[in-house]
């Protein structure tokens, strides 16, 4: 098993690099960036997502002099707007993002600083990277960790009862209600909940924005967790609404295979009852591809299902960090989530794959090419 992990780890190294090889690519030929978000600033057309960045070049100089991330291809050219300022200006400009420096250089400098996991500091945010990603954290992991427990806790009795079921009007009918769910973009089913709920044209139960209260630090400790509740119910049931599909199937055909062989058939013939069969034989063995998933689903949810849920909900967290980043050309933020996220997403695949050898010892990686 060692050496199963030693080839894991030293495959995520290419694997990184050559995410962030691509991405720094991209953002080479991407139009706009900083400079010329400073240089719309001071003309007067700032384009980006919202006013608190609207600092102007003030917040020039504390963006942090050599940031070593993706920007203008080529610094010789106008920058679109240039026009009647000082050259001497665009070039303190460019010097100051880091961008006086050759592609080649930048993408270097930052693969060694985020080899330190170094990430530098907020084009313009003032702000340390690392802290700006702490801040937000929490918020996503929060709704993560509620869409995984609240679909986990649908899917696998669904499952079992789909797979115990299989064939008749049940199965059928809470098939067809999965498949539409999941069809449904979770955006648009956040949209619906806030005009059914959320004082749109019909009824005000729910607050529409945020996870907490106003008031909420003068709150005793039994109000704080109803009043965190009561914010979290409808971004929750948005982003789980087809969250659980995959996994109840996933869960039914697990159910379905189990139940099919032989020691089912020889346990049922030893005059054990039908709950005896399914819960004290079957359950086991169906649940470990359903358990192992559970990592991975986790870190799926929190990283990457919830950008436009955090958006519509005005929830502060990693999604919508990411969003404003990249409309804002805030590239040291963006860098390093993207980084982040897939570095956690190759570490959270090796802890799933550990995960199946914890729970069934007669799973050997060891006897398998990478």
């Amino acid at each position: 098993m060692g050496a199963y992990i030693a080839r894991r780890v030293l495959l995520m190294i290419p694997t990184i690099l050559g995410i962030m090889l691509i991405s720094f690519a991209i953002v080479q030929f991407a139009p706009g960036g900083p400079v010329e978000r400073i240089i719309a600033q001071l003309q007067g057309f700032d384009v980006g997502a919202t006013s608190r960045f609207s600092g102007g070049g003030g917040d020039v100089g504390h963006s942090g002099g050599a940031q070593a991330t993706g920007g203008a291809a080529d610094t010789s050219s106008k920058y679109r707007g240039a026009q009647g300022l000082d050259p001497k200006f665009i070039a303190e400009l460019e010097k100051q993002f880091g961008f006086d420096k050759p592609a080649w250089e930048r993408f270097l400098l930052m693969v060694r600083n985020y080899a330190m996991f170094d990430f530098g500091r907020s084009y313009f945010r003032d702000e340390s990277v690392i802290k700006l990603i702490g801040e937000k954290l929490p918020v996503s992991m929060s709704l993560g960790l509620w869409m995984t427990l609240l679909s986990y806790s649908i899917s696998i009795p669904l499952g079992i009862a789909k797979a115990v079921r299989d064939g008749t009007r049940f199965d059928a009918w809470t098939s067809n209600v999965i498949i539409i769910g999941y069809a449904i973009p979770s955006f648009l089913f956040a949209m619906l909940l806030i005009v059914l709920f959320a004082g749109g044209s019909f009824w005000q139960i729910f607050p529409l924005r945020g996870l907490t209260s106003d008031d909420f630090g003068q709150l005793s400790l039994l109000d704080k967790v109803k009043d965190y509740l009561w914010h979290i119910v409808l971004p929750v049931s948005a982003m789980t609404l087809g969250a659980f599909a995959t996994q109840t199937f996933l869960t039914k055909n697990s159910f379905l295979d189990e139940i099919r062989k032989q020691y089912v058939q020889t346990a049922r013939m030893k005059g054990l009852t039908e709950n005896r069969v399914l819960y004290g034989h079957v359950f086991r063995n169906a649940m470990l591809i359903v358990i192992a998933g559970f990592p991975g689903a986790f870190v799926h949810a929190f990283l990457t299902g919830s950008v436009l849920i955090e958006t519509i909900f005005s929830l502060d967290g990693l999604g919508y960090l990411s969003f404003e980043s990249i409309v804002n050309r805030d590239y040291p933020v963006v860098f390093a989530n993207l980084y982040i996220f897939a570095l956690l997403g190759l570490v959270v695949n090796l802890i799933s794959d550990l995960t199946y050898t914890w729970i069934d010892p007669r799973i050997d990686f060891e006897t398998r090419e990478v």
